[in-house]
């Protein structure tokens, strides 16, 4: 079957976050919305057919996952990551983002540090800081248009900060980062070493890109599996995040039960009817459609590159390695940060993310989300010449 990622779909009366938000976040309601990470595509068939079948039925009582959903799982992350894991790894969580805060609680005090590496996705920021504890910054070293990490500054931010869990996202965001073995296999040595647990952030992990392939943190080593948990969710992959379907997968079964032992009193493991049938459709039946989604995406990303390149020269995309996010450098715009968000709101009628959103390294960049049909983009760089000119 072929998609239509073309189709332009209405969604300004389905209490969206990405239009519904616009005046509240950007003082304005008819900006062009490239900002809140979900996508503008329907959604596979399989699993709008899936949940209408289950409407049908009628009864919606207490529900719990079955075996469909762990082997559903379990098939997908085996046939897409080469990652070996079991069923009772799995557990559900209502979301990434509750998911790791789940685990500052259960696993960390007030004052004790914990590591992230700016710019990098803010809730990990400001979850730590809203829950008392200490942010310490890793800041990733930009080297010709793409991200690494100073090693050495994280394993001494770790000694000097008495940090006690390090919150990474794998594949980055916003740079789009998919890392390597090696720099996998070194943070996990570095961590085991100082006795700082991991909690990785995966959700964007099936939309790998230009041939990349990414690695699940706990697959690199026996020695990261068991200083581990993995947040991960067919939400991003297949626009869904609405139904709220994450999943964590813990190997090791002390740091597991101490993870459950949060989660279960507060039933914050329970999922719903819903979560369950979209996260069966998606795995079993939304590979062909992923697929497609890729080609797309990566087509959207080089429209931008392209088209930044011959008309706006002084804007560069940074070319993500996974994910629909696109982080612009707009530094030899040589604006300050108010103004850079000044001539992309008021003067472009684009509603983007501030970097600076995202902590330090953020000053002079914004995420693009190029998560909708071309023409949508196509007009809203069509803006940005304008008011750039």
């Amino acid at each position: 079957m072929k998609y239509n990622f073309d189709e332009i779909i209405d969604r300004s009366t389905t209490n969206t976050v990405k239009f519904g938000g616009l005046e509240s976040s950007f003082g304005h309601k008819d900006l062009i919305p490239l900002w809140v990470a979900d996508m503008d595509f329907k959604s596979p068939p399989c699993i709008a057919k899936a949940l209408e079948e289950r409407v049908r039925h009628g009864i919606f009582g207490y529900t719990r996952p079955g075996n469909a959903y762990y082997d559903s799982i379990v098939n997908w992350l085996k046939n897409r990551h080469q990652w070996a894991v079991e069923k009772d790894w799995i557990t559900f969580v209502p979301g990434v983002v509750k998911g790791f805060t789940f685990v500052i609680d259960a696993f960390t005090e007030k004052g004790d540090g914990i590591i992230i590496q700016p710019p990098v996705y803010h809730p990990f920021r400001l979850a730590t800081e809203a829950l008392g504890r200490v942010v310490v910054n890793n800041q990733l070293v930009l080297d010709d248009g793409r991200y690494n990490i100073d090693f050495e500054d994280f394993e001494k931010s770790i000694k000097e900060n008495n940090c006690k869990l390090f919150i990474f996202s794998n594949p980055h965001n916003p740079g789009g980062r998919v890392w390597t073995r090696d720099e996998l296999a070194r943070l996990s040595e570095i961590c085991a070493k100082n006795k700082v647990l991991v909690v990785s952030d995966e959700i964007h992990s099936d939309l790998a890109l230009y041939g990349n392939k990414h690695i699940p943190f706990a697959s690199v080593s026996q020695e990261a599996a068991d200083n581990s948990i993995t947040l991960m969710a067919p939400s991003k992959t297949f626009n869904i995040a609405g139904i709220v379907s994450s999943f964590a997968v813990t190997s090791n079964e002390k740091i597991r039960a101490r993870y459950l032992k949060f989660l279960e009193p507060r039933e914050l493991n329970q999922g719903t009817i819903f979560a369950y049938t979209a996260t069966v459709a998606a795995y079993e039946e939304g590979g062909e459609w992923l697929d497609q989604l890729l080609d797309y995406i990566q087509g959207n990303i080089d429209f931008v590159d392209n088209y930044l390149k011959k008309n706006i020269p002084t804007v560069k995309a940074m070319l993500p390695e996974a994910s629909f996010l696109v982080w612009l450098d707009c530094r030899e715009l040589k604006l300050p940060q108010a103004q850079l968000v000044k001539l992309f709101v008021d003067e472009a009628g684009l509603a983007l993310n501030n970097g600076t959103m995202f902590g330090p390294g953020g000053e002079g960049f914004m995420r693009l989300n190029v998560g909708s049909p071309r023409s949508v983009l196509e007009k809203a760089l069509e803006n940005l010449k304008k008011a750039i000119k």
